[in-house]
């Protein structure tokens, strides 16, 4: 089992190594430069060439049954997905075989609507201690589930 962090914007990435590390598995946190290495013996800062999906595809080359993958990208955790690995997001939510295909129709829908104008903005709401703790709840259980 491995831990994959698609590691640029992630803001639990600390967090996800200190559970990774109570199930004494390995983490990839996967960016392309800017971040400090890890402190913990577990975890291995991986970085790959600058481009739009180079950290992305890092990940979905090497993702398989059984690994993890933190990730906010709903293209990556369809990939990750399609590779039989399991994937969950910053603020807990798991992506999984029932959710995916309308979380990636929405997401395609309002980048649509974005692009022509319809609507403005984007981005989510801001991160909160709550989201954090829903974070480490996720990924506990998500844990617990693949070791069964």
């Amino acid at each position: 089992m491995t831990l994959y962090i698609d590691a640029d914007a992630c803001p639990v990435k600390d967090e996800a190594i200190r559970v990774a590390e109570r199930h004494r598995t390995e983490v990839k946190l996967v960016c392309d430069g800017g971040l400090r290495r890890p402190q913990s013996p577990w975890a291995q800062l991986v970085i790959v060439p600058e481009g739009a999906d180079a950290a992305d595809d890092w990940i979905a080359e090497r993702i398989g049954p059984g690994d993890i993958c933190v990730t906010a990208d709903i293209p990556l955790a369809d990939r990750c997905l399609k590779a039989g690995g399991a994937a969950i997001d910053h603020r807990g939510k798991p992506f999984d075989a029932d959710n995916i295909g309308s979380v990636l129709a929405t997401r395609n829908l309002m980048a649509d609507l974005r692009s022509a104008g319809t609507m403005e903005g984007g981005g989510g709401k801001p991160f909160s201690a709550r989201d954090r703790s829903d974070f480490l709840n996720g990924l506990e259980i998500l844990f617990q589930k693949l070791k069964r």
